[in-house]
Protein backbone atom coordinates (compact mmCIF):
# COMPACT_ATOMS: atom_id res chain seq x y z
CA UNK A 1 0.00 0.00 0.00
CA UNK A 2 1.06 3.65 -0.61
CA UNK A 3 0.60 6.70 0.45
CA UNK A 4 -1.06 9.85 -1.43
CA UNK A 5 0.69 13.24 -1.06
CA UNK A 6 -1.56 16.37 -1.66
CA UNK A 7 0.11 19.58 -1.96
CA UNK A 8 -3.21 21.91 -2.21
CA UNK A 9 -6.68 23.10 -0.26
CA UNK A 10 -8.71 22.19 -2.75
CA UNK A 11 -7.14 18.11 -2.56
CA UNK A 12 -7.66 18.65 1.39
CA UNK A 13 -11.28 19.29 1.35
CA UNK A 14 -11.58 16.33 -1.01
CA UNK A 15 -9.96 14.29 1.67
CA UNK A 16 -12.21 16.10 4.42
CA UNK A 17 -14.93 15.07 2.91
CA UNK A 18 -14.27 11.74 1.69
CA UNK A 19 -13.52 10.97 5.41
CA UNK A 20 -17.26 10.89 5.75
CA UNK A 21 -16.85 7.69 3.99
CA UNK A 22 -13.77 6.44 5.01
CA UNK A 23 -10.94 7.01 7.35
CA UNK A 24 -7.71 9.03 6.51
CA UNK A 25 -4.78 8.87 8.19
CA UNK A 26 -1.93 12.00 7.20
CA UNK A 27 1.19 12.40 8.15
CA UNK A 28 2.54 15.79 8.18
CA UNK A 29 6.31 15.33 7.29
CA UNK A 30 9.10 17.73 7.31
CA UNK A 31 11.66 17.49 4.75
CA UNK A 32 14.33 19.02 7.17
CA UNK A 33 14.18 17.37 10.30
CA UNK A 34 15.72 14.44 11.29
CA UNK A 35 12.87 13.32 14.00
CA UNK A 36 10.57 13.75 11.06
CA UNK A 37 13.08 11.66 8.36
CA UNK A 38 12.42 8.93 10.99
CA UNK A 39 8.71 9.17 11.34
CA UNK A 40 8.55 8.69 7.68
CA UNK A 41 10.17 5.49 7.49
CA UNK A 42 7.77 4.41 10.26
CA UNK A 43 5.19 5.28 8.00
CA UNK A 44 5.76 3.44 4.87
CA UNK A 45 7.65 0.47 6.73
CA UNK A 46 3.88 0.66 8.73
CA UNK A 47 2.72 0.65 4.99
CA UNK A 48 4.79 -2.54 3.70
CA UNK A 49 3.71 -4.62 6.19
CA UNK A 50 -0.43 -4.96 7.02
CA UNK A 51 -1.94 -1.98 7.17
CA UNK A 52 -5.40 -1.12 7.58
CA UNK A 53 -6.83 -1.40 4.33
CA UNK A 54 -10.42 0.18 5.15
CA UNK A 55 -8.30 3.15 5.54
CA UNK A 56 -6.35 5.69 3.10
CA UNK A 57 -2.57 7.12 3.59
CA UNK A 58 -1.86 10.75 2.59
CA UNK A 59 1.48 12.83 3.43
CA UNK A 60 1.35 16.35 3.63
CA UNK A 61 5.14 18.36 3.55
CA UNK A 62 4.32 20.98 5.94
CA UNK A 63 6.95 23.36 4.57
CA UNK A 64 6.07 23.23 0.87
CA UNK A 65 2.19 22.80 1.25
CA UNK A 66 2.61 25.49 4.44
CA UNK A 67 -1.07 26.36 3.84
CA UNK A 68 -2.73 22.48 3.68
CA UNK A 69 -1.17 21.69 6.96
CA UNK A 70 -2.82 24.98 8.55
CA UNK A 71 -5.71 24.54 7.11
CA UNK A 72 -5.56 20.75 8.67
CA UNK A 73 -4.63 21.80 11.97
CA UNK A 74 -8.02 24.21 11.65
CA UNK A 75 -10.35 22.15 10.28
CA UNK A 76 -8.97 19.63 13.11
CA UNK A 77 -8.63 21.58 16.00
CA UNK A 78 -5.14 20.09 16.39
CA UNK A 79 -1.86 21.94 17.21
CA UNK A 80 -0.11 21.47 14.68
CA UNK A 81 3.35 19.30 15.44
CA UNK A 82 5.95 17.88 12.63
CA UNK A 83 6.08 15.15 11.93
CA UNK A 84 2.40 14.19 13.47
CA UNK A 85 0.19 11.34 12.52
CA UNK A 86 -3.59 11.96 12.34
CA UNK A 87 -6.93 9.56 11.59
CA UNK A 88 -9.34 11.25 11.28
CA UNK A 89 -13.27 10.10 10.23
CA UNK A 90 -16.74 11.68 9.72
CA UNK A 91 -14.19 15.11 9.50
CA UNK A 92 -12.93 14.33 13.39
CA UNK A 93 -9.72 13.78 14.53
CA UNK A 94 -9.70 10.69 16.42
CA UNK A 95 -6.17 9.87 17.34
CA UNK A 96 -2.93 12.08 16.75
CA UNK A 97 0.47 11.13 17.83
CA UNK A 98 3.98 12.81 16.90
CA UNK A 99 7.55 13.34 17.33
CA UNK A 100 8.96 9.71 18.50
CA UNK A 101 5.63 8.43 19.18
CA UNK A 102 5.22 8.15 15.42
CA UNK A 103 5.89 4.40 14.92
CA UNK A 104 4.98 1.46 13.16
CA UNK A 105 4.10 -0.28 16.55
CA UNK A 106 1.64 2.76 17.74
CA UNK A 107 0.34 2.79 14.56
CA UNK A 108 -0.86 -0.87 14.57
CA UNK A 109 -2.00 -0.63 17.88
CA UNK A 110 -4.09 2.38 16.94
CA UNK A 111 -4.86 1.24 13.18
CA UNK A 112 -5.60 -2.25 12.84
Amino acid sequence: MKWTEITTLEEWDDILEKSTKRGQVILKHSTTCPVSSNAIKEYEHYLEGSPNNNLDYILVKVIESRAVSNQIAKDLSVKHESPQIIFMKDKFKYWTASHWSVTTEHMTAVLN
